[in-house]
């Protein structure tokens, strides 16, 4: 045995883990198999994520995405990682320049200079997460305690039905801790945008971006041919005289699902929550402007729902506000469930559903005693 197939120490430092990281980024996830990396693999077996050879692909490609998640997938160091190893749908196979290529997106700068500084940045802090898992979980090598509770590799989890109560009245959810798109069989799903209307990148790992990357439709080379929601939401600014000027925090403006549809989805509602800062990079999202969305999603769906054979009768909210705009989730959930409260008392028909891809935060939303409700009360 050479010695680059010798089974790093019981430790392996930072450098371990970072040398391996450099020596995938070019081959990508799809040759794990043919040489799996030995720190890597050491850090999955200490994290029990695998205990056989043939679990080690599979094992190091979930904890690469552990690691990401650890970082933020909504941060730029966690969306530029996870492009960089082709964690995001439709970038596992595709080759390293074009991997690079879009993290290099993500900071709006060209691949070339992304590769001589930002690059290194996000493998080292990729790495550093990587050895801050291991280290969560027992001192040898082998399958240890359960691996991190996120949804496991490229499956949700299944849906929790849970109940709160709100003004004493039981509120009933159903709960999935998953990516939208792979969501089935719910009538609508509602996404989260900025004020103006603008979808995020199809190749940002955004709600937004994610929905509007799973609705285009897609030649059987997999090349965009029509971007459907980003294309009907323009129809809307323009034929409302809304180009480039903000709208109503809180409007809610109905698309078709595009290729979502073969997956039961038949709308799209997009909620316009989140106002850009003047000072700095991000978005404010009031509670309020949560719950207004929430109504005008029902006032929506209600207006919909006979143009359907069969009606409408599902719609699955996300935690609102909860990513670029720093709502924690309990407090996106309390105003959500309040609203729904609400629009259940005028017509119980509904079934709704809840979406996150995070666990803790789908844990916290389980937990949610809502007792008085929110602070103050949404406004009508």
């Amino acid at each position: 045995m050479g010695k680059d197939d010798e089974s790093p120490p019981n430790t392996p430092s930072h450098a371990d883990i970072l040398k391996d990281l450099r020596a995938l980024r070019r081959p990508g996830l799809v040759h794990l198999r043919d040489a799996p990396p030995p720190a890597l693999r050491w850090a999955a077996e200490r994290r029990g994520l695998c205990a056989k050879d043939d679990e080690v692909p599979a094992g190091v490609e979930e904890l690469l995405r552990q690691a990401v998640r650890r970082l933020g997938e909504d941060d730029d160091l966690g969306r530029a990682a996870a492009y960089t190893f082709g964690l995001v749908a439709g970038f596992r196979g595709a080759a390293a320049q074009d991997r690079r290529r879009r993290a290099a997106g993500v900071y709006g700068i060209a691949p070339e200079t992304f590769r001589r500084g930002p690059e290194e940045r996000v493998l080292k802090q990729l790495a550093e997460a990587v050895l801050a898992l291991s280290r969560e979980h027992g001192s040898g090598r082998g399958p240890r305690a359960a691996p991190d509770p996120g949804p496991p590799r490229n499956a949700p989890a299944p849906p929790e039905t849970f109940t709160t109560t709100v003004a004493d009245a039981p509120v009933p959810f159903v709960l999935h801790v998953s990516p939208v798109e792979l969501l089935r069989d719910i009538d609508i799903l509602v996404s989260s945008e900025n004020v103006y209307l603008e979808m995020s990148k199809t190749f940002i790992p955004t709600l937004s971006g994610s929905l509007r990357s799973a609705a285009a439709i897609r030649d059987a080379a997999g090349e965009l041919v029509e971007d459907v929601l980003a294309n009907e939401l323009a129809t809307w600014v323009r034929r409302h005289h809304r180009p480039g000027l903000q709208v109503r925090p809180g409007t809610v403006v109905p698309t078709s699902s595009g290729a979502l549809a073969g997956q039961g989805v038949h709308r799209i509602y997009h909620a316009a929550v989140a106002v850009p800062l003047r000072d700095r990079d991000g978005y404010s999202v009031a509670p309020d402007d949560i719950a207004r969305a929430v109504r005008e999603s029902f006032a929506l769906a209600r207006a919909e729902r006979d143009e359907f054979d069969p009606p409408l009768s599902s719609i699955c909210f996300p935690l609102l506000g909860t990513g670029r705009g720093r709502v924690p989730p309990e407090v996106s959930a309390r105003w959500i469930a309040w609203a729904v409260h609400e629009e259940l008392q005028r017509d119980p028909r509904w079934t709704v559903h809840l979406v996150t891809r995070n666990r803790a935060a789908a844990e916290a939303v389980a937990d949610l005693d809502l007792g008085a409700g929110p602070t103050a009360r949404p406004s009508p």
